[in-house]
Order: structure tokens, then sequence, then C-alpha cells
């Protein structure tokens, strides 16, 4: 077991709260596994009616995955231990999508990558004045996983697509709007609530709706008609060209996210619309988190991951040489290899 996990029950309701607050609750492997244990001994357990997710203390839910292991995985064993990490994690990921029980996440704080991965599952998804949701892993490299593929490609009007993209940062009330959220609660209620669902795991829907007012506005809904027509395209290339016709007609907007994709990888930006429209004709989770699987092993060690964690983690100098540099640059055929099922054996599979 690991102290950064904090594991327990109370009556009718199992409780993993996150405790690795210096690194803003991020998972390790050893994080996953608790986790993974505990929600599988509570399944088998009739006096666990309800599992509540949070985190224990400072200003985030759970920034991602522990980015520093991966990136040392990528550049010294060839990303062996990268790729058993994303591994049990997606197994994590699945347990929770597909867990019999209700599960309650609260999102008090930033909600990056792995913890998009472990609160998007949950069957009720509590946003609050604190929550700070995004998929930033264009920023480093990587690609939208944990089930991003699945979740964004259905948020419809071209939202995930431009999440995805571009890494924006939605609030408490543009989750809720989004349906990234199931819920709005002021921070000040969540241990009143808390209590209640104890009180009466039956009724937490009810008790979730009850206090909460009217959430404020939320600001992305003013930009939706521009996202749903610059970002309508499955083609990468044809969404840089539509903003870039917009910010030169004058388009402030258009030219703030043309800039933004500017800094992206475009390996990445080029992966998470294949992605995203693969998923979307899915039907199973699982063969979500199977592709998911193949595209980590592959990308975790090429070049962008590395370098892009290099410069936006651990130089900070936000200065990534991307490789391919262009959209240009990532073609068909890398695509198709980056897709390309594993060898027989190695294939991602949900826990037994």
């Amino acid at each position: 077991m690991t102290d950064d996990v904090l594991i327990s029950t109370d009556g009718p309701i199992g409780h993993i709260s996150l405790n690795r607050p210096k690194a803003i609750h991020a998972l390790t492997l050893d994080m996953c596994h608790a986790m993974t244990a505990a929600l599988a001994a509570w399944a088998n357990d009739d006096s666990i009616r309800a599992v509540i997710l949070d985190h224990a203390e400072g200003r985030g839910f759970c920034a991602g995955g522990d980015i520093a292991f991966l990136r040392n995985s990528a550049l010294n064993d060839g990303g062996v231990s990268g790729r058993r990490f994303f591994h049990d994690e997606y197994q994590l990921n699945h347990l929770m999508f597909t867990y019999a029980k209700p599960i309650v996440a609260f999102m008090d704080g930033i909600t990056m990558g792995g913890g998009v991965g472990i609160s998007q599952p949950a069957k009720y998804r509590v946003a609050t004045e604190n929550t700070r949701f995004a998929m930033p892993e264009a920023g480093i490299g990587l690609f939208p996983d944990v089930g991003g593929g699945w979740y964004l490609s259905r948020l419809g009007r071209r939202l995930g697509q431009f999440l995805a993209l571009t890494g924006a940062r939605l609030d408490g009330a543009e989750c809720l709007w989004t349906g990234l959220a199931t819920h709005y609660v002021p921070h000040e209620m969540l241990e009143d609530i808390k209590a209640r669902i104890h009180d009466h795991p039956d009724r937490i829907a009810g008790i979730l709706s009850e206090p909460v007012g009217t959430p404020p506005k939320a600001r992305i809904e003013a930009n939706a008609d521009k996202i749903a027509k610059h970002f309508a395209s499955d083609r990468y290339e044809d969404i840089l060209a539509s903003l870039e016709a917009a910010a030169n007609a004058g388009d402030d907007w258009a030219m703030k996210e043309r800039d933004t994709l500017g800094t992206k990888s475009p390996q990445t930006c080029k992966v998470a619309l294949r992605q995203l429209a693969t998923s979307a004709k899915l039907s199973d989770f699982a063969d979500n988190m199977r592709m998911e699987y193949r595209i980590a092993s592959r990308v975790l060690t090429r070049p962008d991951f590395a370098e892009g964690v290099r410069a936006v983690i651990v130089d900070k100098t936000g200065d990534p040489k991307w490789n391919p540099a262009t959209p240009k640059g990532v073609t068909e055929d890398l695509l198709d290899a980056i897709f390309a099922p594993l060898p027989e054996g190695e294939e991602w599979v949900p826990l037994a």
C-alpha cells in the first residue's frame, strides 16, 4: 500500500482520497494499484453501497499521471516501465467505467490528464468554483488518453476536438455546461454533501441537486458556435486554415486559438483528431482503451514526448522543438504506425 492515496470505509461508503499534494496528486503506479485493489474488493462487499473519490488537501484534485516518471522511462528503459504504467492505469479507468456501484468524484481543483481519467468514468462528477479541467497533452507531445478519446468525442459540437487540440482550461460552470460534470456544488458545501451521501447512499442524485442554486454562466457557451465552425474538420490542416482565415479577417478569438495551436505538437494534434474520430464509432469502452494503449506505447518513445516534458515541466523554457515540426510532416503512414495493432500478447486487456 502507499500513503499517496488514503483508502477507508465508513459504513456504506468506500472512500478514496488522493494524498500527494506536492505533486498536485499526480498518479503513480502504486496509487493506481491501490485504487484498483480497493475498488475490486468493494465490488464484492455488499455493505459498501457507493464510493467517494476526492483529494486530501491542496489546490488540485489530480493533475494527471507521473509525467517525470514517464519521461525517465522513455529516455532510460525504452518505455518499458512507462508502458506498464499506462497499461495498469487504463485498467483502473476501465474498472471505474464499468463499476456497478455509484462513484462520486469531487473535482474540487485542478483536474487534468490522469485526473480526467479517474473522474469522467464516475456516475456523479461534481465540479466546484475551484475546478480547472483540461486535457493539456498536446503541449507535451503526448495525447488525450485515459479514455479521453471516448469522453471528448461524445461532447458534441466539436467541443472535444477543441479541448484536445488547444488544451483549453474549463472552470466548474463550463464543466457543467459541457456535460463533463454532472453537478455543480460550491466548495463550502462539500463536507455537508459528503456526510449526507454517507447517511443516504441511495439518494445521491437528489442530494447533489438540492442545495446549489444557479451556477455561474459558462464562458465557453459564448464561443460554442465559433468552436463548432472552426474545429469542424477531422483534418488538422483544415482547422488551421479556418482559424487563419478568420484571424486575417480580424477575429481576435480565432487569432488567439491559431496562436495557441502554433505551440502544440503537430503529431499530438493529428493523433488526437484520428483518435476521437475512431472512438466515436466504438461501442465498447474496452476497445477505446485498447486503441489508446497502442497509441501510448508508441508516442511514449517518439521524440515529441521527452522534448515536450523537457520544455514545459523540466526546464520550463516553453520552447519545445517538435519532430515532425509541421503538420505536413505528420504523414498518414506515421499515424497508421502509431495506431497499428500491437504484437500478439502485448495488447491491452481489461482486468480479469
